[in-house]
């Protein structure tokens, strides 16, 4: 059922929450090596099912999210629950507060089952370098299934919640919806509070959601939205239901084709498989365009100076003194400094941190820093330029489907380019979602990518809306195997 039909068959006293609520804790323990959690709230969410369950029988009104069961990425504040980063830095520390959106959703009845396993303060495309260990593709135990939103992601594809929350700095929901057959929505900067959310990179984070249907992740968005007077960078933007733009015709919607995205590095069966899906868009009336977009080759390059650079600033307050790990080895201050850092950071925080601590050193920061935020405004007019011809972007989500733990860990460079179709949005501030589109031939799942301009999800959730529920027709997600999809050239 969609969140809008549990919530229904909840009022209607055709579902019981409680019920429901036990199934999934026991899926949560019988999947508990996909490591998807780092903590599960059994008493609390058992408690507040009980609850509603009891409101409704007596003829209490529930919130629009009572029956939504939520996990939640644990860089996301929830008030007194454990909230660890996936970082050795931060092992028992209990946030005093809840970030904007778990109050949002919690006051709608939204329920939290738990806080899920990630790459360590967000920095990864695998999930792998969390001190939990890696989570696992619930396609394939032996795949990763993405990051650094992975155990977001696995909750979700493994039945263990209806939905989750997870943050985006360079594709960090898009990129794990992608692996493991969900809708993911990246909002646009600005749309979705900040506050309460682990900073990485303050001026590309934002929280993003995962889901099994585009209508789910309209009908929550709608509910997270707007603008939040503890965050200066939430945007002062009407937030429009966004559920009536589902179940539309699609007829005359511009959907631009960038070359650039369909270049070498491109598994060719997702290549072949998105150029179908666009052809039958074609034929049902949409307008395929082809554009250029020449600058996306150096977004990956720009996006990790200017992240690594915020990291270092970010990451900063984690130094012993006030909350976290202190090292016991020193009682120097420098030295407890030192010290503190070297054990509680991974290897993969610690080397973007050195990375952004150079280019933004004296000497190196009107080279490296300074020159990387004027590639990112020419990066933000460029899109500006295309989005004056079309009204969104189809790309592919990733260059490969999942691949194998460990493969990817020991070249960072590798793994860095798990991400050049995402970086793009967050350097722009746009908003874009992962639609699944198919699975290859050795059934793996793979994801397009939309991309709208800024504040314009409604376009999204319209052509995503649509393109789910052709593919639903055609008997998605078992039949759609890549073998269909053989040697489609592109549609343009």
């Amino acid at each position: 059922m969609t969140l809008k039909q549990k919530n229904t068959a909840l009022i209607n006293g055709k579902l019981s929450l409680t019920e429901q609520v036990e199934g999934y804790l026991k899926q949560a323990q019988a999947k508990a090596g996909l490591k998807a959690f780092v903590a599960l709230f059994p008493g609390d969410i058992l408690k507040q099912a009980k609850k509603l369950d009891q409101k409704i029988r007596t003829g209490e009104a529930v919130g629009p999210l009572a029956g939504t069961i939520l996990a939640v990425k644990d860089n996301i504040a929830i008030k007194d629950k454990i909230h660890t980063c996936a970082s050795k830095i931060l092992p028992n520390f209990i946030s005093p507060f809840s970030a904007t959106v778990i109050k949002k959703l919690q006051a709608a009845d939204a329920l939290i089952i738990g806080k899920t396993n990630l790459d360590e303060f967000a920095m990864g495309s695998s999930t792998e370098n969390s001190a939990f260990g890696p989570s696992r593709n619930p396609f394939n135990k032996t795949l990763v299934p993405g990051g650094s939103s992975g155990g977001s992601a696995v909750a979700v594809a493994a039945g263990i919640a209806d939905a989750a929350l997870g943050s985006e700095t360079g594709g960090s929901v898009r990129q794990p919806a992608s692996f493991t057959g969900l809708v993911g929505l990246k909002p646009s900067y600005g749309r979705v509070s900040r506050y309460g959310l682990t900073a990485f990179a303050s001026s590309l984070d934002q929280i993003g959601l995962l889901t099994r249907t585009v209508e789910d992740a309209a009908r929550l968005l709608y509910y997270m939205a707007g603008h939040d007077v503890h965050d200066a960078t939430s945007a002062l933007v009407p937030v429009p239901d966004y559920s009536a733009h589902l179940n539309k015709d699609i007829k005359g919607v511009r959907i631009g084709l960038a070359e650039e995205y369909f270049a070498e590095g491109l598994d060719e069966q997702i290549r072949s498989g998105i150029y179908f899906i666009t052809e039958q868009l074609k034929e049902t009336g949409a307008q395929i365009c082809r554009i250029h977009l020449p600058l996306s080759e150096y977004g990956i390059a720009d996006y990790y100076i200017l992240a690594a650079a915020e990291a270092s600033s970010n990451l900063a307050r984690f130094d012993g003194v006030r909350y976290g790990f202190r090292s016991p080895l020193s009682d120097q201050l420098s030295e407890m400094y030192e010290q503190t850092r070297a054990a509680g950071f991974g290897a993969e925080v610690k080397r973007r941190i050195i990375l952004g601590t150079y280019v933004l050193s004296a000497g190196y920061y009107n080279a490296y820093y300074k020159k990387a935020q004027q590639v990112r405004r020419l990066i933000k007019e460029e899109f500006d330029r295309a989005f004056g011809q079309v009204d969104l972007i189809l790309t592919p989500t990733t260059p490969t489907s999942a691949f194998a733990i460990g493969r990817k860990v020991r070249d960072p460079l590798e793994m860095y380019l798990s991400d050049i179709y995402t970086v793009g949005v967050n350097l722009a501030g746009l908003c874009a979602m992962n639609v699944p589109a198919g699975f290859t031939g050795r059934g793996l799942p793979f994801g397009l990518q939309l991309i709208a301009a800024p504040f314009r999800e409604d376009r999204l959730f319209l052509t995503g809306d649509f393109i789910e529920k052709m593919t639903d027709k055609q008997g998605r997600p078992a039949k759609l195997f890549a073998e269909q999809y053989k040697d489609k050239n592109a549609p343009i």
